[in-house]
């Protein structure tokens, strides 16, 4: 909210001699004598205050909306103030009629102040000392209180929070001067509709719930549209004294109802109720109507499992470009909120997802820190579909050791898991240099375990000595590259790794978007071609499906498109995709690396439809990072289990419900693919 001088005399408001006579007349000067505030001193206060304050935007809700069957669903509720605005149109007039009769009988009758009401407030706040007092002021003049409380809310620091909220809502004859006048400039400025509107929308209705919609919504699940006449006075009756008369807690009902009987009584007085529509009010019981509804707020109120995703999702929506040239507007755009953000999510994929997690890979482990993800991808745009994840989602400080707040699909940066060492994952880039090195698949290389001295980085000869072992020892002898791919053959990929420069191979998977989770450049080391740097799975994922499509890399994006409050369609996320790796060379590792699913390391992951997969495993020296990454040419899905706490549990060694959790990667995989090009509609 923001005030501002309106353009003078032509907008007719009062001036001091004015100001006097209507002080004299309404017989507010010795109320203002008694209060030592004299006639003179009123005049100042008036004259120091700008002629009216805007009502402006009001913070609203911000909603997150993912798919389910295909068609947009609503996913959660994101907001500084729980908030949906409505236009008048929108509200029931049984509600309007509470609103005015309740609050201010002769609200169509006066510009803004009504002057017995404000002689009788004054009186009471100079009886009180300051301290207490009466309302009396008009449904105008609340409103300026109101817009004055939501202006200091928006305020930088705590502490001028804390001293605009003060000045707000103080008890003195000065601050009623002060919205008398702020009063007659809105009346002068606005209709009598907005007024009313803007005072239903902003109003503070108890329990972090503003605006009569959230109201409705909150305390009987149902639209602000549709409200029996016991139930618009209920609502109404809190505005008054919040903290008492919210809906939130039976304990709170005899308050709320001696209140609203009044506001209905006044609504029979003006016309508004019938007799028998009065009797039947005031006969109702809280209980009766009160269905008690938990704000969706925050992605801790999503369907579960999606809460990893959604929080990943709000976090970009709040970098978008379009709310603001800078971050800090782009901060202040989404606090006011009124968007709605339609992310890329498949619940239902990522519904199943969770399901064999929470089966193959359950939160519940005891005797090591488990953590496991399915992240899918789709080819060619860099929408992600899922982002599951075994454990549940608290941001507590005391979250159990079956929960945490950590994502670990996503960066440091923005989920605050550190990444994980990737293992042979990371050979599709040697294998990916070597092609475009003008090397065939079918060449053969050494696949016996060798120590090696002298390596090429950028250029220059690298000593350094490396014996990397093979995941198995009887993988000896001499292999072709195909095979040695399909088989995970360390010892053989070193061979290929010896003859590329190990700068070419770090900057083909850069190109693919792969960087560490921490941040930073990839290492061009010998032991980086095995996999040794942690990278985040979903990052995997998306080189994957940049292979997969033919070589043309898109970065990941979970935002389709954000409307604004007013419907208008701002756009997504802006798709960026490029050439990383030539077309040939990518349709050719397809090809080779289809070789895990037919007696490879991924054997029994083929999906059943018979979709041409493609993919790679990973093992890290201890096994205790497990990966299997692959998919289609429409979508690739990352599959990572691992130790989360920098322990060393070999997954070969602890049994989940099927066999070890290293052994059953291939079976969890193949049921979520299955789902996947089922959805992506695979041929």
């Amino acid at each position: 909210m923001t005030f501002r001088r309106a353009g003078g005399a032509a907008l007719g408001f009062v001036g001091g001699s004015v100001l006097a006579g209507l002080l004299v007349g309404v017989g507010v000067t010795p109320v203002l004598a008694v209060a030592g505030v004299g006639t003179t001193s009123a005049i100042g206060v008036f004259d120091s205050m700008p002629e009216y304050i805007e009502i402006g935007e009001l913070p609203q809700r911000n909603e997150v909306w993912a798919y389910r069957g295909g068609k947009p669903v609503h996913l959660a509720n994101v907001w500084a103030q729980n908030r949906q605005e409505l236009s008048l149109d929108q509200i029931s007039d049984t509600l309007e009629h509470a609103a005015v009769d309740g609050e201010d009988k002769r609200f169509y009758e006066t510009g803004g102040v009504d002057a017995t009401s404000m002689v009788r407030s004054l009186v009471s706040v100079v009886a009180a000392g300051g301290k207490g007092g009466s309302g009396g002021s008009t449904i105008t003049m609340q409103l300026v209180r109101n817009i004055k409380i939501q202006q200091a809310s928006e305020l930088p620091t705590a502490e001028e929070r804390d001293a605009a909220y003060k000045e707000a809502t103080k008890r003195s004859a000065q601050r009623k001067l002060a919205e008398m006048k702020l009063a007659i400039g809105l009346a002068k400025e606005y209709s009598k509709q907005e007024i009313l509107s803007a005072y239903l929308n902003i109003a503070y209705f108890g329990d972090q719930t503003y605006g009569v919609q959230a109201a409705a919504q909150r305390y009987y699940a149902k639209d602000a549209t549709d409200l029996s006449p016991a139930e618009a006075a209920s609502l109404v009756a809190i505005v008054q004294w919040p903290e008492r008369r919210d809906l939130s807690r039976p304990s709170h009902y005899a308050d709320n109802v001696a209140r609203r009987d009044v506001i209905l009584r006044s609504m029979h007085d003006q016309g508004h109720l019938s007799r028998a529509e009065l009797t039947e009010a005031l006969a109702s019981k809280p209980a009766e109507y009160v269905r008690l509804t938990p704000p969706q707020q925050g992605c801790e109120a999503v369907a579960r499992g999606a809460e990893f995703f959604c929080q990943y999702a709000v976090e970009a929506a709040r970098e978008l470009p379009q709310l603001g040239p800078t971050q800090d507007r782009r901060d202040d755009a989404w606090r006011k909120g009124g968007y709605r953000v339609q992310t890329t999510l498949d619940l239902d994929l990522n519904g199943q997802q969770k399901a064999l997690l929470d089966r193959y890979d359950p939160a519940t482990e005891s005797r090591f820190a488990l953590g496991a993800t399915l992240d899918t991808v789709e080819a060619g745009t860099g929408r992600v579909l899922t982002m599951a994840q075994n454990k549940d989602y608290d941001r507590s400080s005391n979250a159990p050791a079956s929960a945490t707040s950590l994502n670990y699909a996503t960066d440091e940066a923005n989920g605050d898991s550190t990444g994980f060492q990737v293992g042979s994952t990371y050979k599709m880039f040697t294998l990916l240099q070597w092609l475009a090195a003008g090397k065939s698949p079918d060449a053969v290389v050494d696949g016996t375990r060798h120590g090696r001295s002298s390596w090429t980085q950028c250029g220059q000869t690298l000593d350094s000595y490396w014996n990397p072992k093979n995941d198995s020892p009887g993988q000896t002898g001499r292999f072709t590259v195909r095979a040695a791919t399909a088989q995970s053959v360390n010892a053989a990929y070193a061979s290929m790794a010896e003859q590329l420069d190990l700068c070419d191979i770090r900057d083909t998977a850069a190109a693919l978007g792969v960087h560490p989770a921490t941040g930073g450049a990839l290492p061009a080391n010998p032991a980086a071609v095995l996999g040794t740097t942690s990278i985040a799975p979903l990052t995997m994922a998306a080189a994957y499906a940049g292979v997969a499509n033919g070589g043309v890399y898109c970065a990941p994006v979970v935002i389709d498109q954000v409307t604004s409050r007013d419907g208008e369609q701002l756009g997504g996320q802006q798709r960026s995709c490029r050439q990383a790796v030539p077309t040939a060379v990518a349709t050719t590792a397809f090809e080779v690396m289809q070789g895990a699913f037919r007696g490879g390391t991924a054997n029994g992951g083929q999906t059943p439809d018979g979709a041409t997969v493609f993919g790679k495993t990973g093992t890290t020296d201890d096994a205790d990072q497990i990966w299997l990454i692959g998919g289609t040419t429409r979508a690739v899905t990352a599959y990572w289990q691992g130790n989360t706490d920098g322990g060393k549990a070999n997954l070969r060694h602890f049994d989940n419900v099927e066999g070890t959790y290293a052994s059953t990667r291939a079976a969890v995989w193949r049921q979520a693919q299955t789902a996947v090009n089922a959805a992506v509609s695979v041929g």
